[in-house]
């Protein structure tokens, strides 16, 4: 896998580094955000670990400006920790959000648990699946969605989760059942990672977000897709 780390502290970087390339991974750095987005527009990374308080462009640009382009797996890597810090994160586009002090077992944990969902794309997901008259398409060989015809830019985290959603419409599942199929672990927290996954989801691929048609709530249930394909799966 090719990572790479965007932090401007020499120690945590050099850290970083160190442990990812025990891993066997293949390592770049960048300290400042115009030398990450110029490598980004220039090089295919697998995965990037995003500080947010960089020289240059800050995280969050660099974020709001490969979504334009790209569903490469962002974790965001931060002093942020305030919720609204998380949520925001999250909505920007990150597919995951650590805190600073961290763990190396936790950041290579979140790292191996996205690298086990791209590798589930990679294989048998050669269906395309149409909902609501084909206004909603969803393509997982190409891992794309389409609204009316038009790009819905998901992450890779909100494509696995809309993912587990439809390949199972009408099941109920609980916020912890979906961290585990999304995430690769439970989240023991109060669910608000799920929620806002979901909520960036809805305004993606519903005509009205605050009245969902698609994905729907069961109040203390959790979540469920509520249509069936038009191929009758």
């Amino acid at each position: 896998m090719n990572i790479l780390i965007v932090e401007d502290d020499d120690s945590i970087r050099n850290v970083l580094q160190s442990y990812l390339i025990n891993e066997g991974w293949t390592v770049h750095t960048s300290e400042d955000g115009n030398d990450a987005l110029q490598k980004i527009y220039n090089f295919k990374f697998d995965l990037l670990l995003l500080d947010l308080m960089i020289p240059g462009v800050s995280g969050e640009e660099i974020c709001k400006q490969i979504r334009k382009f790209s569903n490469i797996p962002i974790i965001m890597i931060t002093s942020k920790a305030q919720e609204m810090d998380t949520i925001n994160g999250l909505n920007l586009g990150a597919d995951d959000y650590i805190t600073k002090p961290f763990r190396m077992k936790e950041v290579i944990a979140r790292i191996r648990a996205i690298q086990r969902r791209m590798n589930m794309f990679s294989v048998n997901n050669q269906t395309v699946m149409r909902f609501n008259r084909g206004n909603l398409v969803i393509n997982f060989e190409s891992k794309e969605v389409y609204v009316n015809s038009k790009p819905a830019n998901l992450t890779i985290t909100e494509f696995k989760l809309l993912s587990v959603l439809v390949k199972n419409p009408n099941k109920l599942y609980s916020r912890q059942e979906l961290s585990y199929e999304v995430q690769g672990y439970r989240d023991i927290g109060d669910g608000r990672t799920t929620d806002t996954h979901i909520k960036n989801i809805r305004k993606k691929i519903e005509e009205d977000h605050k009245n969902p048609v698609y994905i729907v709530t069961k109040i203390g249930g959790g979540y469920k897709f509520a249509y069936h394909s038009d191929e009758g799966f």
